[in-house]
């Protein structure tokens, strides 16, 4: 049996019963989209040219008939608002903020009141009264001014619904409910005014009871016909939501008291192939649609894909589903508009909002700004190619400006562009002047971008369409003066942002379809893959957005979520009724974001499993690699044994050989490419910023004393010096950062702490009768290594932070702020030293020792760390531990054991044949 789609019925209805007064006959569909569709019907089943009949949705004959214009949510909000003030006093007005909480939901009431042809009096002093019921307890004298409010609040509302409608129909605007009691208030007149008309109305499911005494009042007036697309499956089984509504409909018209109910048809009962399919996550989800569509067009090469669908149950799996398409796939056509939200432009006035606001809300007559902020905004992608401000960024990270007066910001940008002075014009003069201002920088933006590229028209259109919703704000706030807070307008913006969306290009009757669920009405598909199959998203779920109570609403005759779960349902159910292939993808995990039970719809067809349907269920995981990640490796060039060599005569410092242990790709960014860490503010200093001011501060406290022994006085006299010189370092080092406030002050009192605790460390050895006799303080040494086994001689070069004479020996120190003890300097064998990390510091107080061993001239040499978060074990020497006997004294004997060693690693580096291999 060849299934024939509801659109061609209706146009071979067309051609048999209206052929004689189509451009007399208006056909109205529930939704724009299924327009063309019907169109291509109409082209299919005649041979000669005809006019067309007029086809328009059920909204816009709706329109048509109340001779109203609409308006989006956010105008009809302003509008409210000014009702709302002009009917309330002045003691009781709200801030726009606050209003708009409970005006959206109240307005949501409206609609649905209107939409449905209740009496509003009724319905909203039915509300006012279950209010009263709620407090009927309360004592008069217990009353409190808030409860008084509360009670007053849904007294007003008659008043504030009669109030809307007159000032908004005096307007000739409105929202939807209005639209259609209007409509139906004026039916009579327009039924007169078209007689010569008639109305097809065709595909619908749910009706409110305006469009079903509109509908009626044709029908009854032998205007107009009415087709339904409903399955015996469905109208047949009392319980079955997906015929919920045409249930009620056959039952309950006079119409259908004496003639025939048309069409109800048995497709859904067919041969079908029904696969479900679960995948963690949403991402899963994309990528096996993609390899369904990589599946029909590999069986079928020359086949087409206008008969497929991928209904997108959740709009947000659109992109990533378009990365998951094949090459294969030519023709497209994606009816939903692609989101703002995420792009460029959208991001940059996100961040520019942030900026401003967070500026506003310091109070600070300067217009202080936070550096991320703006290098948030100075590094985007459409402001940094530019806006020349390299030099600027530049400047604040190199001297770690953390909050940046406007004027400061200014000061330090010498001449700045025409978008330099946009994006950092102050926002103190009101919500016009600065929607001006965003307008003006999203054109200087659109200027610079180019027309050549392909990427960059895409920004363009972008750029436009929020430029269109920044001029429709500037509109909409030149009428309502009075809402001028920042704060309200990124409110306002960020709901409206959402309304910026950008069509695709696609021809509609051509290639593969991807649609959200409301776009597939009265459309049928011989191959159908539905997404985000979870509770949630398909269906929806409840979501209690009304004051209404869901008793009284049962009551009224309103919608409620059981109605809404059945619009949903037959959306689903039709989606399936003529289709052959379904395959339905859904997220197994039932927690966490975007997670949620297996869909209710699955189940149902699962457990009401139709003889004719073949159903598979399946799960997919993703395939995990063997390995996660395959460690790097570099071959030695040419150019990488030239940058070697030149390294080796200018000199290896013990950290470089260090870096090579710990990971040879590290030294190969670090030294070969040279490759150095990007600049940052830092915010909060940093461990190795705290480590470098208080060698600093160290090495100024003892420079008066190189060459002479030190006294007690001379370490009491460094004790007054503690505070000016730590601040004096902090300044040189951290240079703009805060140090006056938060980690960062915390972080200078541990830094005066550690210069105290070391001086009285000092101070107690001079006391205990040490000779201390400073020989340099942070000075570099060097010494050229020759070794037969090298390629060439190679010079180890290092800066020593302090050596001094102790008692007549030489001790060579270095600073750690970080902790060591004791074990770290300890070694027991010289065999693998330069094998493991944990031999750092050996390895790097060693290489001071061998630089240092000319000139020690004969003297004892001891080498080792100062930590300063073991300050109490004092110096710990560098030992060598053989069997039970420990030495201190550097002799020949370790240099050349350590010589070996370091040569054994200076060989790898330098060998051609050895890679630099990553260590994961």
């Amino acid at each position: 049996m060849i299934n024939i789609s509801f659109l061609d019925k209706i146009a071979s209805v067309l051609i048999e019963k209206y052929s004689n007064s189509l451009s007399n006959t208006i056909v109205v569909l529930p939704n724009k989209r299924a327009k063309i569709f019907l169109i291509e019907a109409l082209k299919k089943q005649v041979n000669t040219n005809i006019l067309s009949p007029e086809i328009i949705s059920i909204e816009d004959f709706v329109q048509d008939i109340s001779g109203i214009r609409t308006i989006d949510p956010i105008e009809l909000l302003f509008e409210f608002y000014e009702v709302y003030l002009s009917i309330t006093e002045k003691s009781q007005q709200q801030s726009f903020e606050l209003f708009a909480n409970w005006a959206k939901t109240l307005l949501q009431d409206f609609n649905e009141i209107d939409r449905y042809l209740l009496d509003p009096s009724h319905v909203l002093s039915y509300l006012k009264d279950i209010e009263d019921i709620k407090k009927w307890g309360i004592e008069v004298k217990n009353k409190t001014p808030l409860l008084e409010r509360y009670v007053d609040f849904w007294k007003l509302l008659p008043k504030y619904y009669q109030s809307l409608y007159d000032h908004l129909l005096n307007k000739g605007i409105g929202y939807q409910g209005l639209i259609y009691r209007e409509a139906v208030n004026n039916l009579n007149h327009f039924t007169k005014s078209v007689q010569e008309k008639q109305f097809l109305f065709a595909g619908f499911n749910a009706l409110n009871a305006a469009e079903e005494k509109i509908i009626q009042q044709l029908i009854a007036s032998d205007q107009a016909e009415i087709y339904w697309d409903v399955d015996q499956t469905f109208l047949n089984d009392p319980y079955h939501d997906a015929g919920l509504f045409v249930r009620r409909f056959k039952e309950n018209w006079k119409h259908y008291k004496s003639n025939p109910f048309e069409w109800i048809v048995d497709d859904f009962s067919q041969s079908k192939n029904i696969h479900v399919i679960g995948t963690p996550k949403t991402i899963g989800q994309a990528k096996i649609a993609g390899s369904i569509i990589e599946n029909i067009t590999n069986d079928n090469p020359l086949g087409k894909l206008d008969k497929v669908a991928i209904v997108l149950g959740d709009e947000n799996l659109l992109v990533p589903l378009l990365y998951s398409l094949p090459a294969s796939v030519g023709a497209l056509n994606i009816t939903m508009g692609y989101s703002s939200k995420n792009n460029p432009a959208q991001i940059l006035l996100a961040k520019l909002f942030k900026m401003h606001t967070n500026a506003l809300s310091r109070n600070n007559s300067s217009y202080v700004l936070y550096y991320k902020d703006v290098l948030d905004i100075l590094t985007h992608p459409l402001v940094e190619p530019y806006a020349k401000t390299a030099a600027l960024v530049a400047i604040i990270n190199k001297n770690n400006y953390t909050f940046i007066t406007h004027q400061k910001l200014m000061e330090l940008n010498v001449i700045p562009s025409e978008l330099f002075l946009l994006l950092f014009k102050k926002w103190e003069s009101g919500s016009i002047p600065v929607l001006e201002s965003i307008s003006q920088l999203l054109q200087t933006i659109k200027n610079n971008l180019s027309n050549d590229s392909e990427e960059e028209k895409i920004t363009k259109a972008f750029v436009f369409a929020i430029f269109k919703v920044i001029n429709k704000l500037i509109t909409y706030y030149s009428k309502h003066k009075h809402i001028d807070k920042i704060e309200t307008l990124y409110a306002i913006y960020k709901q409206v942002i959402d309304l910026a969306e950008v069509s695709f290009e696609g021809e509609p009757l051509n290639g593969l379809q991807i649609m959200g669920v409301l776009e597939s009405r009265v459309l049928d598909f011989d191959t159908v893959i539905v997404t985000s199959m979870n509770e949630g998203k398909f269906p929806a779920g409840k979501s209690q957005n009304s004051f209404i109570p869901y008793d009284v609403k049962r009551e009224l005759g309103l919608p409620t979520f059981k109605e809404k779960d059945a619009i949903y349902t037959y959306h689903f159910y039709h989606l399936l009724q003529r289709a052959k292939n379904i395959y339905l993808l859904y997220n197994t995990e039932s927690e966490g974001l975007d997670a949620g039970e297996k869909s209710r719809f699955i189940t149902q067809l699962e457990v009401e499993k139709q003889p004719n349907h073949n159903t598979t269920h399946e799960i997919y995981n993703a395939i995990l690699p063997e390995t996660a990640y395959q460690p790097m490796i570099i071959p030695k060039s040419e150019s990488v044994m030239l940058r070697l060599k030149e390294i080796a005569e200018k000199g290896f410092s013990p950290s470089a050989l260090t870096s090579y242990i710990r990971n040879p790709i590290q030294f190969y960014f670090q030294k070969i490419l040279r490759i150095s860490e990007v600049e940052e503010v830092e915010e909060n200093i940093a461990l190795n910023t705290l480590g470098t001011i208080i060698h600093e501060t160290l090495k100024v406290l003892y420079e008066p004393f190189i060459g002479k022994f030190i006294s007690e006085s001379d370490i009491l006299n460094c004790f007054k010096q503690i505070d000016v010189e730590v601040l004096k370092q902090f300044k040189l080092v951290y240079k703009e950062g805060e140090i006056k406030k938060g980690r960062n002050l915390l972080a200078f009192e541990v830094a005066k702490r550690n210069v105290s605790n070391f001086l009285k460390v000092e101070l107690e050895s001079i006391k205990n009768g040490d000779a201390i006799k400073i020989i340099a303080l942070e000075q570099t040494y060097q010494r050229t290594l020759h070794h037969s086994s090298l390629p060439f001689p190679v010079l180890i070069k290092g800066n020593v932070d302090r050596i001094e004479e102790r008692n007549g020996t030489i001790r060579i120190i270095d600073y750690k702020t970080g902790k060591v003890d004791k074990a770290n300097v300890i070694l027991k064998n010289w065999n693998g030293l330069t094998d493991d990390i944990k031999s750092d510091k050996i390895i790097q107080v060693l290489a001071y020792a061998y630089m240092f061993e000319e000139k020690a001239n004969g003297q004892p040499i001891e080498a080792g760390i100062i930590s300063f978060k073991n300050l109490k074990s004092g110096f710990l020497p560098f030992v060598f531990k053989e069997e039970k006997e420990m030495n201190s004294i550097i002799d020949e004997t370790i240099l050349s054991q350590y010589l070996e060693q370091i040569t054994l690693l200076l060989n790898e580096i330098l060998d051609v044949n050895i890679p630099f291999l990553e260590k994961i």
